[in-house]
């Protein structure tokens, strides 16, 4: 399976068309830009994964062999997905900033993060359009807090 991907953080432009008091589950603190993983999905999309400290639920792929897995529980969550058509939503201009063993780990467990990442979402799709759907309470604690449904305009949904 081959896919592009690189490190983003979200641009104002971004927080300026979604704000959080529209969009209450996308990730917001002012002044905190959140570094995401940016996945090509090969489709007219790119899916961007944020990286999060103490994540409390199993829908990502969490850190384990770094400093600061063991004091917070990090990760790279897939519940605040973030889908972008627009380059205009990516900050090329600022540097990501990442744990440098998290990196390493992501790096490692890539092939791993991106098939789990494309079924998070190809999963919640299916559901959505009818075509597989899945049982409520699955669904609810998968996809309850998710930011998906703010982006169904984009996934054909």
């Amino acid at each position: 399976m081959g896919y592009d991907l690189d490190l983003y953080r979200l641009s104002s432009r971004f927080s300026q068309d979604y704000p959080c008091d529209k969009y209450p589950e996308l990730l917001c603190k002012t002044g905190r830009p959140y570094t995401c993983l940016l996945i090509d999905s090969h489709y007219d999309y790119f899916i961007c994964v944020p990286f999060r400290s103490f994540i409390k639920h199993k829908n990502a792929f969490l850190f384990h062999g770094t400093s600061r897995s063991k004091r917070t529980i990090s990760g790279l969550d897939y519940s605040k997905i973030i889908i972008v058509q627009n380059n205009d939503y990516l900050d090329s201009d600022s540097k990501p900033v990442v744990d440098s063993n998290e990196y390493k780990e992501m790096i490692k467990n890539l092939p791993y993060i991106v098939k789990d990442v494309n079924d998070y979402v190809n999963t919640y799709v299916k559901h959505v359009n009818g075509t597989e759907p899945i049982h409520f309470r699955k669904f609810a604690r998968k996809y309850g807090c998710s930011t998906l449904p703010y982006f169904h305009d984009i996934l054909g949904v």
